[in-house]
């Protein structure tokens, strides 16, 4: 965080964040046509937030608006105490019933950029029953680093769910956790990569429920967990231009 001082006295933005703001409210609108085609929600459940960089600030989905009518133009711009700013476009809107729980992660979390959380079939079929996912697929080792851990269960409305997100994940390689009887919650440097772990972690959820249908599941070593983690994280993908492989 950079900003000491991210609203004015009357709880405005402050002019110099207007860009950066613009661009998470587009980001953030765009991101949930994603939960839509990765099928992670229904009707108007689930949200995204992005934190605006550089401002204690986040933006997030209005509350019971349904998919197709999210705008950038109605996402909603909060401090991070859950507050709506003043003045704000969508600021006439209730921002999601969860934005006290993303506000919390944002507090206490400081490399935190993006927050999500789906109802995604699989994953809360796991919550429901109060288990954890073990680490048993290569994807899963190279994307959580281990297993995708339980959290308590916590009522909406307050900061409790985000207490147990924090408190869960804290130290922990997983960007996603199951809240018991409830769902997940995945976090990530920016909005999108929050959104890629929500998308994974149905599709391990998925994928290992599946496999624990036909018979016992085969456990991966810690070590082999950790090597793969290692590469995925810091080797897999692209070199950037002027490195060298």
């Amino acid at each position: 965080m950079t900003s000491a001082n991210p609203t004015t006295t009357n709880g405005a933005a402050p002019a110099e964040a207007i860009e950066a703001i613009a661009t998470v409210r587009t980001q953030v609108a765009e991101l949930h046509d994603e939960l839509v085609k990765n099928q992670l929600i229904v009707w108007t459940g689930g949200n995204v937030s992005g934190r605006v960089p550089g401002y204690d600030l986040f933006v997030i989905k209005p509350s019971g608006v349904v998919y197709d009518q999210l705008s950038p133009e109605n996402m909603i711009l909060c401090d991070l105490d859950g507050n709506v700013i003043e003045g704000s476009d969508g600021s006439e809107r209730s921002p999601s019933s969860d934005t006290a729980a993303h506000a919390y992660v944002y507090r206490h979390m400081a490399h935190v950029g993006g927050v999500v959380h789906t109802h995604s079939t699989y994953a809360v079929a796991w919550a429901a029953r109060g288990e954890e996912i073990p680490c048993v697929i290569t994807a899963m080792a190279d994307e959580f680093g281990g297993p995708i851990p339980l959290g308590p269960f916590a009522i909406i409305g307050d900061d409790s769910i985000g207490r147990g997100i924090v408190e869960t994940l804290d130290g922990h390689r997983s960007r996603a956790v199951l809240m018991q009887n409830h769902g997940p919650f995945t976090i990530g440097k920016d909005a999108k990569d929050a959104v890629k772990a929500a998308v994974m972690c149905e599709d391990v959820a998925r994928t290992v429920h599946i496999a624990r249908q036909a018979g016992d599941l085969i456990p991966i070593p810690q070590e082999a967990i950790d090597s793969l983690f290692d590469r995925y994280q810091n080797v897999y993908g692209q070199t950037p231009q002027g490195e060298n492989k």
